[in-house]
């Protein structure tokens, strides 16, 4: 059996494909998502019973149920990941796009849009961001590197594997898609070194493995952050609809990073609400951690410690606290916020506008469940992870946040006095 590759020599032939992808047609993209999309239907089984390995092992090492959710594929989930491969195959090739002017002294200039090269990305547990890392940089032009979880190990190699059949059959480099041989924990520092052989890294997990990325590269990092969600109840909300809000954030799928974990609610309404939602939560298996105050409502309530407002539980445990107004909402959103969604429910516009005008978040809800905040939701297809930086790219990253632009500037033997 031929050794595994070293991960310099898979980034030195990810740069060498980036550099094939980067001229190649829409129409050639789009072929070999075709074949992508079948590969992952005609497996399917595969897949399955490959995922059965991982969750098998997942069960032993004693998951959360949450975290298992996250590694579970089933049907749905598989023809989900081959309909996104689908969706993001008919999207805008943003690759060659190009706004152009004419100075006074006759220089022609273009700003065309072009690939950022080689994107590496290192993520846990989660199968289905395989694809999506997969699929929305081969589409935006460039090659990947992808070092998933050794959780998710077996499901991630054959879903690798047949998107690379999809290359293959259409006659384009295989080395665009490549999943990391080297399953060391160092070598998450050493990708994170690759200056030169890598041009962006996204981490995409939880904080410890995030801020391990940030901390070692010398690389330039997307940072996907941590999801500390809130939903606000203003006195003026339409209490069942910010029930069902709270509802479809905290247990519609809780191991995701757009969950709902802190849920803030106005002295004025919590005699009313909190009983509506203690009976709906319970009836859930939710745990609730509130505040002293929330607990007078809520009497199977735990104490809710300084941790809890700070902690991105991924599980189902909702922390709850009764705040005066709006500005006390505002302050402890500023104050434990992780940037990422945040919402409000309320019936009043100028409080809703000021909301959103305040809070600073990738994604600021009126109305609406934080769960939305995702790619395909967004109608990008798909996304490769949610950024709550601020440089180069914020919120969900699309095809588009997978590229940067150089200039073309053509002229008549001008010369600068």
């Amino acid at each position: 059996m031929s050794e595994k590759p070293t991960l310099h020599e898979q980034a030195r032939t990810a740069r060498q494909a980036a550099r094939s992808l980067s001229t190649l047609s829409g129409a050639a993209k789009d072929r070999g998502l075709d074949e992508m999309a079948r590969a992952l239907r005609l497996h399917a089984e595969e897949i399955l019973l490959a995922n059965a390995r991982d969750l098998e092992s997942g069960e032993a090492a004693r998951m959360s149920p949450a975290l298992l959710d996250r590694l579970r594929l089933s049907p749905e989930r598989v023809e989900a990941m081959a309909r996104g491969v689908e969706l993001v195959r008919d999207l805008p090739d943003p690759i060659g796009e190009e706004e152009g002017w004419t100075r006074p002294n006759g220089l022609s200039i273009r700003r065309v849009r072009v690939p950022l090269g080689v994107v590496a990305m290192i993520y846990e547990a989660r199968p289905n961001v395989t694809v999506e890392s997969a699929i929305l940089a081969f589409k935006s032009g460039n090659a990947c590197l992808l070092r998933g979880s050794t959780s998710a190990t077996h499901s991630n190699e054959i879903l690798t594997r047949l998107l690379r059949q999809g290359l293959k059959i259409s006659g384009l480099p295989v080395e665009a898609i490549q999943a990391v041989a080297d399953m060391r924990r160092e070598a998450i520092d050493e990708m994170a070194r690759l200056r030169g052989l890598i041009d962006c890294l996204i981490p995409r997990g939880g904080a410890e493995l995030i801020q391990r990325v940030v901390r070692q590269a010398s690389v330039p990092v997307l940072e996907t952050g941590v999801g500390n969600c809130h939903l606000y109840v203003h006195s003026q909300a339409d209490l069942d609809m910010a029930l069902a809000l709270a509802l479809n954030g905290k247990t519609q799928r809780p191991g995701v990073c757009n969950a709902l974990e802190t849920l803030l609610v106005d002295r004025a309404v919590a005699p009313r609400f909190l009983p509506m939602l203690s009976a709906a939560m319970a009836e859930r298996g939710v745990e609730l951690r509130a505040c002293p105050e929330a607990r007078n409502h809520l009497p199977e309530a735990r104490a809710a410690s300084a941790e809890d407002w700070e902690t991105e539980f991924l599980d189902l445990i909702l922390a709850i606290r009764v705040v005066e107004g709006l500005p006390e909402a505002l302050e402890h959103i500023a104050r434990y916020g992780t940037g990422h969604s945040e919402a409000i429910a309320t019936g009043d516009l100028a409080t809703a506008r000021r909301f959103q005008r305040e809070v600073d978040a990738c994604a600021v809800y009126v109305n609406a469940s934080t769960r939305f905040t995702d790619g395909g939701e967004f109608g990008f297809g798909a996304e490769i992870g949610i950024s709550t930086q601020k440089l180069h790219a914020r919120g969900p990253l699309g095809l588009r946040e997978l590229t940067t632009t150089k200039y073309l500037v053509e002229g008549e033997g001008q010369t600068r006095p």
